[in-house]
């Protein structure tokens, strides 16, 4: 499978992998399943690090990617594509996070599944998404 992480998943699968679901956990231990990261996250973090809204133990939003490449993720480029198709994702209640937003139609888009306990995403799979909580 291949799987992207939402910024709380990746936080959490960096920091505190306890934190997410069993299934998960399974995914991203398995050597079978490519684990994807996005930008978006990395710019997620970086924000609300400088908003004063996240700490990170013992990092800083810099050392993100570096965590990420010792994993062994693969960073994923933004595509043209993708972020100017985005207009086509219909609006959902009481979803409104750019930065979630801009995720899922990275999955739905690119065929990824996407990692997150996110609760308001069963709208998004008639979209197309595909999940693991």
């Amino acid at each position: 499978m291949r799987l992207l992480l939402d910024t709380c998943s990746l936080l959490w699968a960096l920091q505190t992998p306890a934190k997410l679901g069993a299934k998960a956990r399974r995914a991203l231990q398995s050597e079978e399943n490519s684990i994807h990261v996005s930008p978006v996250s990395f710019w997620e973090i970086s924000l609300k690090f400088a908003l004063g809204k996240l700490q990170i133990e013992g990092a800083s939003p810099e050392d993100m990617p570096d965590f990420v490449a010792r994993e062994g993720w693969h960073l994923l480029e933004f595509q043209a594509p993708t972020v100017a198709s985005f207009h086509g994702l219909p609006s959902v209640p009481g979803h409104k996070d750019p930065f979630d937003r801009l995720l899922i139609w990275t999955a739905i888009r690119e065929n990824l599944i996407f990692v997150s306990k996110d609760g308001a995403l069963a709208e998004y799979e008639a979209l197309g998404l595909k999940t693991c909580k």
